[in-house]
């Protein structure tokens, strides 16, 4: 086991004052590339080998310093990743996890999987099947298992039609493929015409262009046919405002994102009054705390899907991470796929 290991390390510390697009222009105002001391477990933890690490819109949010965790200086960033564990803590979970291939969250351990080594709670970690790729279960959690949880939400609801912003998003193709297989039917909007057919293809009922000239007419025709009462958003701003307007009585707003820092806003606040309808987050992480019963099938349901083909992460690019200063805003501006890093 080597001393040091390298990473990407913060140069931020906390929370950023002023928000900003959820777009990474740089990276070396957030991050530089550096060697740290590799860390050492606690009791309940274990040290991952990285082998691939994701990179999210939240990790982007993170090392901007507009995620609900604080950053710490110096720290390697990354929340997610695939990897071998070599080391534990003393506690009996920890150690049957040594020599384990393992999709994993880093949590609030501060020591990310942007790097060559990561540590995260042993409870965090997903033995994985042979069956799944390294690719798939570096995108393991973030995005299958907020999936899994979101249409759980619109299957309660018991509409078939529900909408969706960011409609080409890695999560959001997920969610469309989980709908088609029983039948409901996703509106979701995009920003590029290019987009449209190939999710029409995987299964979305309406695909909209929030840019074009008609939007907000096609917006009205196609909610008054297909009636969704949830409303799942990445994005916020002047969209999600829109289409929340429009939507029918009872109608329920989940947040799970803020791509777009624009002000949001309530355009008619009586319509919570007199329709019913309501606004409400949505966090992966209090999720896994308060549905504790459903982790255990979701992961495995997710691992499943990723092994017999129904479900596939799109990759866009796997960098290096001694390139990925240079290549890796370019790659994330790329639409359509996941990026990776790999240490």
């Amino acid at each position: 086991m080597p001393s040091e290991m390298k990473a990407l390390l913060l140069i931020g510390d906390g929370y950023a004052r002023t928000p900003t697009a959820s777009v990474l222009e740089a990276m070396e105002p957030y991050l530089r590339p550096g060697r740290i001391a590799v860390p050492t477990p606690g009791p309940t933890q274990v040290l991952i080998k990285v082998g691939l690490a994701s990179i999210n819109p939240s990790d982007v949010m993170f090392v901007k310093g507009q995620y609900g965790q604080p950053r710490v200086k110096g720290q390697p960033a990354g929340f997610e990743g695939v990897g071998t564990v070599v080391a534990s803590g003393d506690e009996a979970y920890p150690k049957s996890l040594i020599g384990k291939r393992v999709a994993f969250a880093t949590g609030v351990s501060n020591w990310g999987s942007w790097a060559e080594y990561a540590l995260a709670e042993a409870a965090a970690c997903i033995p994985l099947l042979d069956t799944v790729r390294d690719e798939d279960g570096a995108a393991m959690i973030v995005n299958p298992l907020t999936a899994l949880a979101m249409f759980d939400i619109v299957r309660e609801e018991g509409e078939k039609a529900f909408i969706m912003t960011a409609g080409a998003s890695q999560l959001s193709k997920l969610i469309i493929g989980l709908a088609r297989e029983v039948g409901f039917r996703p509106i979701v909007t995009v920003r590029r015409n290019d987009q449209i057919a190939s999710l029409k293809e995987l299964g979305a009922a309406h695909v909209l262009n929030e840019k074009a000239s008609d939007f907000k007419a096609v917006l009205r025709e196609v909610i008054k046919a297909e009636q969704p009462r949830i409303f799942l958003d990445a994005v916020t701003g002047p969209l999600a405002s829109t289409i929340f307007d429009a939507m029918p009585r009872r109608a329920r707003w989940v947040i799970y994102g803020r791509l777009d820092p624009e002000p949001t806003i309530i355009l008619e606040p009586g319509q919570m009054i007199f329709q019913h309808k309501h606004i409400e987050g949505f966090w992966l992480s209090e999720w896994m705390r308060q549905f504790r019963d459903r982790r255990g099938p979701a992961i495995l349901e997710a691992q499943q899907r990723f092994s017999d083909g129904r479900w596939s992460t799109d990759v866009t690019a796997i960098v290096p991470i001694a390139e990925a200063m240079a290549r890796i805003p370019a790659e994330l501006a790329k639409p359509n796929g996941k990026v990776f890093l790999r240490p």
